[in-house]
């Protein structure tokens, strides 16, 4: 009876190895992974084409960038960084509209949030493919594409959009990704089905919808935009690792063993890191020239980060010193 008993404690045992390589597999992808930001897409190219599809002025840019990162965010490739974290930044920092595709403002804001990289992109083509449109394959006339009741016999939405990965050191060009969508319907307007131009004029464009989606020019945006992230899931393995160090001071410790940091978001400190508190004791100084060319330092312990915002964190300590005011902080 117990060498029955035993062998079914085995069977059960061997069945939840896989279960648990598995797991560390996951656990270990998920740590490997890239942290990513997507800024809103550019869209100053087709404004015009725009305000006369929809009537007003409409964020497409800040729509398809949702779009994108909804793909992102499903495929697993990359840790995306949520939307909230990202305006409230651009918001503190007073970025405007105008700096959407600027390369070295995106790195900024990429350094602050503390990302791998920044995803900055532009929209070159939305609306008709009318040989006589406008700039960024815009519409020439209202009366040509047939929106609202009016119709021509074959409409033809084409979409078109180009996204750019940004080192957040250098504001290189780390990949590039263009993404077109086209469709076609006839008897049928870029906004004749599944929804129209006139809701988004009172209340805003909602470009995640079953209504936009359900047009012709929703479905072209939605292939542009499903074709630009399958290049930069692509691309992720050729992405160079950043190794990043972290070195700061204690600004305050208090004896219950809770200290504040000089150091935040913006130097790449996450919540739940544990960085190391350090105590220079000697500075060894260049006999010819008088600077100093090493420190010695002794290990005070280790503190766990709680809290963090821009440029300041908060952790616990925990080690056989006592932390002070000037210490060392870093991730070495």
């Amino acid at each position: 009876m117990f060498v029955l008993m035993e062998g079914t404690y085995s069977m059960r045992y061997r069945k939840l190895i896989p279960l648990v390589l598995l797991l560390t597999v996951i656990a270990a992808q998920a740590q490997t992974r890239k942290r990513v930001a997507v800024m809103d897409f550019d869209y100053a190219t087709v404004k015009t084409t725009v305000r006369q599809l929809f009537g007003s002025d409409q964020d497409i840019g800040k729509g398809i960038t949702d779009m994108l990162v909804d793909r992102l965010v499903n495929d697993g490739t990359y840790s995306v960084i949520e939307r909230k974290q990202l305006d409230k930044i651009i918001a503190e920092q007073n970025f405007s509209n105008s700096d959407r595709a600027d390369a070295s403002t995106a790195a900024k804001i990429a350094r602050v949030l503390g990302v791998d990289c920044i995803i900055i992109g532009s929209i070159t083509q939305f609306g008709n493919d009318n040989t006589d449109t406008k700039a960024g394959g815009g519409i020439s006339a209202l009366s040509k594409i047939g929106l609202g009741g009016v119709e021509k016999k074959t409409s033809r939405a084409v979409v078109q959009i180009t996204a750019r990965m940004i080192d957040t050191s250098t504001a290189e060009i780390l990949a590039s990704a263009q993404g077109k969508g086209e469709s076609e319907r006839k008897g049928m307007g870029l906004l004749g089905a599944g929804g129209s131009g006139s809701g988004a004029a009172g209340g805003g464009l909602d470009m995640k919808s079953s209504g936009f989606q359900g047009t012709i020019i929703g479905e072209a945006t939605n292939k542009a935009v499903t074709e630009v992230a399958t290049q930069l899931e692509s691309k992720a393995a050729n992405l160079p690792t950043v190794a990043l160090v972290i070195e700061g001071l204690v600004a305050d410790a208090d004896p219950s063993g809770t200290l504040i940091l000089n150091v935040g978001s913006k130097n790449g400190v996450k919540v739940g890191d544990t960085l190391n508190i350090k105590r220079v004791v000697r500075q060894v100084h260049d006999p010819d020239t008088g600077k100093v060319i090493r420190s010695v330092e002794d290990t005070v312990g280790t503190v766990k980060i709680t809290q963090v915002d821009a440029s300041s964190s908060v952790g616990t300590f925990s080690g056989p010193g006592k932390p002070q005011v000037k210490d060392v902080v870093t991730n070495q």
